[in-house]
């Protein structure tokens, strides 16, 4: 039986030597490499240094999908582009310079991105799918088509200084991106980087990680982050790693799957929902925000009054907690908009005060008067009240 496996030029063992001494790698993993084929969603933030490593890796057949242009503020984190290539497709942008990096490998471009008429036939012809996107409707697309296409998917994030990386792999026993973020936060709750900002470098480093788990898939050396969340820091330089499980009653990979086809309606979830009809509009007498210090204050003279919200992820609230506080999820606020008390003054809580805030804003946009965002979050918490709490 012949050898499925491609013959590599002698070019190409000098190209990659330093991949040839690995033992993890040798000879069989370069080959491994150059017959793979991994789709890049987004030639982006996350996507740039994504695909320029995994070209300069050796893959051999290597997918771009993206609708959109170069923008010149693209140009402070995207190291696909330049200067030149403003108002160019990034697909043709991207191609071109992952071509120059390395004329061994193919690219091929997908210039209609990623669709849920088109996705789960386009990732079916793939054997590893990184998802370097950053819109909420885009992400559960991915995961969905990736799980129903059998294909593994190399998830990354960013906000402003914080990243996530993790692999959402069903086909192999773990979990999907539904198991750990069942539905979408709120409409307008999570800004963007065009709202929020982000550290440029921040993309190369969690970029790089996803690169790095993409080539530990292809190869089989190592332990993927099949089942593992690496959250990073870049303000005080900490990485950390935490278990997700897959979840039985996941409409996607659970034990009675229920999403079994994409629908293009599924995924338009970015307008911001309606303010109830009942709601009343009243004078905002509480400060839109205050210090930890404040918060404690208020609770401790008026406990009976005020309510402490906390809008983190469950997986964060394993980590560290404040007694007595009430457990929402940012995502789940719509749905108890008629459960929360309006007859208490409300102090939202988050890791750093982002997500807070815009729960607050968006709570008080429905009708709530009395409500606060706690500066800082559980961090500055930690840090000024309860110095033995678990910082993450």
């Amino acid at each position: 039986m012949p050898d499925p496996l491609p013959s590599l030029q002698p070019a190409e063992l000098a190209r990659y030597s330093r991949h040839l001494l690995l033992g993890e790698i040798g000879l069989e993993g370069q080959r491994r490499l150059a017959a793979a084929r991994v789709l890049v969603i987004g030639a982006g933030g996350l996507g740039s240094p994504a695909a320029l490593y995994l070209a300069a890796a050796g893959v051999g057949t290597l997918g771009i999908a993206d609708f959109d242009r170069v923008e010149e503020h693209n140009l402070q984190r995207q190291i696909l582009h330049d200067t030149a290539s403003v108002g160019e497709p990034k697909v043709r942008s991207a191609a071109r310079r992952l071509r120059a990096a390395n004329p061994f490998i193919q690219v091929v471009e997908h210039g209609e991105g990623v669709t849920a008429a088109n996705a789960v036939a386009l990732f079916s012809s793939y054997d590893v799918i990184v998802d370097g996107t950053d819109s909420f409707p885009t992400r559960y697309l991915d995961n969905d088509a990736a799980a129903l296409a059998g294909r593994p998917l190399v998830y990354g994030s960013l906000f402003k200084f914080e990243g996530q990386v993790t692999i959402f792999d069903p086909a192999h026993g773990g979990p999907c991106h539904r198991c750990l973020f069942p539905t979408p936060p709120p409409a307008g709750s999570v800004p963007n980087c065009g709202d929020a900002g982000v550290l440029g470098a921040l993309g190369g480093v969690i970029g790089s990680l996803q690169a790095i788990e993409a080539i530990k898939l292809i190869v089989g050396f190592g332990e993927p982050l099949r089942g593992r969340l690496l959250l990073y820091d870049a303000l005080p330089q900490d990485f950390r790693t935490l278990r997700i499980s897959r979840d039985p009653a996941c409409p996607v990979c659970g034990d009675h799957p229920t999403l079994r086809a994409l629908r293009e309606e599924d995924y338009r979830f970015d307008a911001c929902p309606p303010s109830p009809a009942s709601a009343k509009t009243e004078p905002m007498n509480y400060p839109l925000e205050m210090s930890v210090t404040e918060a404690r204050q208020a609770l401790d003279a008026a406990p009976g009054e005020t309510a402490l919200v906390d809008v983190r992820e469950p997986y964060e609230v394993e980590i560290c907690r404040v007694a007595g506080a009430l457990f929402i999820p940012m995502r789940q606020i719509p749905a108890h908009l008629g459960t929360l008390p309006r007859d208490k003054h409300l102090l939202v809580l988050c890791h750093h005060g982002s997500r807070s805030m815009n729960v607050t804003q968006y709570l008080r946009a429905n009708g709530y008067s009395a409500v606060t965002n706690i500066a800082g979050g559980i961090a500055a918490w930690a840090d000024q009240l309860e110095p033995a709490m678990q910082r993450y």
